[in-house]
């Protein structure tokens, strides 16, 4: 039925924009600007891959909100399936994040809400199978599935599945649980140099990527402005970024995840994945957000055309 499944987070991005970086107390700060965007790193990669083209089926844990019901509104309109989607019967509302972006750095508050309680038990197992390809993003946030995600991800690959990872950060910064087994069982991780380095406990990208690719078979490291590294076995090469002048790097990072699996999953050269990698990432700084741009799908058409992204073999 689906070229990936996702089991992830949904929630809403608040995102203000124009506050000062230090802020005093008790005092009303103005922001310039606002924006109300689909958000979480699942939600954001399910909703662009189906942008692009590829067949996306994905199961949440969300609230009876009306943030919920505007979150999979949002996502179910890039033609991700959501019938699997399961709803909290306790009251508990979707999880929220408030987004302060200050130039390159940004404030990130987050109300996980439902997105940490989604389990294995609300999965269903013949669904995810019935996709050449699984996912999971936020690994640190998905606090009740992952005890189970070893088992889980065992048998979806005796079921012939594919499994990538993007760890994202660790708000306790302890980068331990379940990751050090996962690694072992994923086909591809797609960490920031922040995260690859926290992931291996390296002191540098050259150190982390050494160490991590003798378990990992392959490796699509993001580096900014500087575009980003793959490693593959013996292979590694790094692609040059895409020259855009970003409006909001919110969500580039899960872009490229898109670009990068949209392209794999095609079976097209690493060079060519890497490069739809970059393209996507850059597609997603023109406008607030990490899907707003994936939204209007002629100015998504054209930037691709543009910049030659990769399709077929």
């Amino acid at each position: 039925m689906f070229d990936i499944t996702i089991a992830g987070e949904i929630n809403l991005d608040l995102i203000l924009y124009g506050l000062p970086q230090s802020m005093p107390m008790e005092r009303e700060l103005l922001a310039t600007d606002f924006q109300m965007t689909l958000g979480s790193s699942s939600a954001i990669l399910a909703h662009n891959l189906a942008v692009l083209g590829t067949k996306v089926g994905f199961i949440t844990r969300a609230g009876k909100d009306e943030f919920g019901k505007v979150a999979l509104t949002r996502l179910g309109e890039s033609g991700t399936d959501l019938s699997r989607v399961v709803f909290d019967k306790m009251g508990k509302p979707t999880g929220l994040t408030v987004l302060l972006p200050h130039g390159r750095e940004r404030h990130i508050l987050t109300y996980p809400g439902t997105m940490s309680d989604m389990g294995l038990g609300d999965l269903d197992l013949p669904y995810l199978k019935s996709s050449r390809h699984f996912h999971v993003s936020s690994l640190f946030l998905q606090r009740s599935l992952a005890p189970d995600l070893p088992e889980l991800f065992r048998e979806l690959k005796q079921a012939g599945l594919t499994i990538s990872l993007d760890t994202n950060d660790d708000p306790e910064d302890k980068w331990g649980g379940v990751l050090d087994e996962l690694l072992d069982l994923i086909d591809v991780l797609l960490p920031n140099e922040a995260e690859i380095c926290r992931i291996a406990q390296c002191g540098t990208l050259e150190e982390a990527v050494a160490l991590l690719s003798r378990r990992v078979p392959c490796i699509a490291v993001k580096l900014g402005s500087r575009g980003s590294l793959v490693q593959a076995g013996e292979k590694r090469f790094t692609a040059v970024p895409v020259a855009v002048s970003a409006v909001d790097t919110i969500g580039a990072g899960d872009s490229f995840n898109a670009g990068f699996l949209f392209a794999w999953l095609r079976g097209l050269p690493l060079e060519d994945c890497a490069r739809a990698a970059n393209i996507a990432g850059a597609l997603s700084t023109q406008r607030a957000g990490g899907t707003e741009a994936f939204r209007d799908r002629e100015f998504t058409e054209n930037f691709l055309k543009q910049h030659n992204f990769p399709v077929t073999r």
